[in-house]
């Protein structure tokens, strides 16, 4: 059933795979943080007074949501170019690690906005009405008191949602971006054996996943002894 394990299985193989190991966990990390930015942004966008702005952002978080990341990774690296290429009459060519980050970046922005919000919500009303009568600004009373203690409820689900773009990292083989996973489609494709290729990058997700898991639920506590 592993007909080529024994010549995959060697440490220049291995290192090979902890190499694009390494750099999924970059890609992750890097849109991870990309992403909360834009999610702030969209979370200030939506808390706004002005409907427009929050209309975008709504409209904006529900079409991310609702669509499969496949698919925005695919619209970016391939409608997007074409479009730029019909106005401006250039052929584009987009890195694929460039158009991954953007992709992701994007995708989790959504769906941290919506953490953010559940933090704010959990966060004391009392302390709005609090920093008014302190003359406080909505703006000024967002990003010094409430958005702080929002983050501190939200930690676990970002690293929850940092394990996840570790695993959708995989995704970006399709537009020929090399990752961990498109690292064991090269390794099978040299020995002609997927079987052996495919089984020895499980452990290696299961390490990263695992390992920030655990590290997740011990910063948990931490936080909790802390409150």
């Amino acid at each position: 059933m592993f007909p080529a394990l024994g010549q995959i299985f060697t440490p220049s193989n291995l290192l090979y795979y902890f190499q694009f190991a390494l750099i999924s966990l970059g890609l992750a990390a890097i849109s991870l943080a990309i992403g909360f930015i834009l999610a702030v942004l969209l979370q200030a966008m939506r808390m706004s007074s002005k409907k427009v702005l929050n209309a975008i952002s709504t409209f904006y978080i529900e079409v991310i949501r609702g669509t499969p990341m496949l698919v925005q990774i695919s619209y970016i690296f391939t409608v997007i170019p074409l479009i730029i290429g019909q106005i401006t009459g250039s052929v584009i060519r987009p890195n694929q690690y460039l158009i991954g980050v953007i992709a992701m970046s994007m995708n989790t922005a959504a769906y941290q906005a919506e953490f953010i919000r559940s933090g704010i919500n959990g966060v004391a009303k009392g302390q709005w009405e609090a920093c008014s009568t302190l003359g406080l600004s909505k703006a000024d009373t967002l990003r010094f008191i409430i958005l702080p203690q929002a983050v501190k409820l939200i930690i676990p689900t970002l690293v929850n949602e940092f394990v996840v773009l570790i695993k959708d990292t995989s995704l970006l083989a399709t537009i020929g971006a090399v990752e961990l996973f498109q690292a064991s489609k090269n390794i099978g494709n040299t020995y002609y054996d997927y079987m052996s290729a495919y089984t020895l990058v499980i452990p290696f997700y299961l390490v990263m996943t695992l390992t920030i898991s655990y590290l997740s639920r011990k910063l948990e506590k931490r936080l909790s002894a802390s409150d």
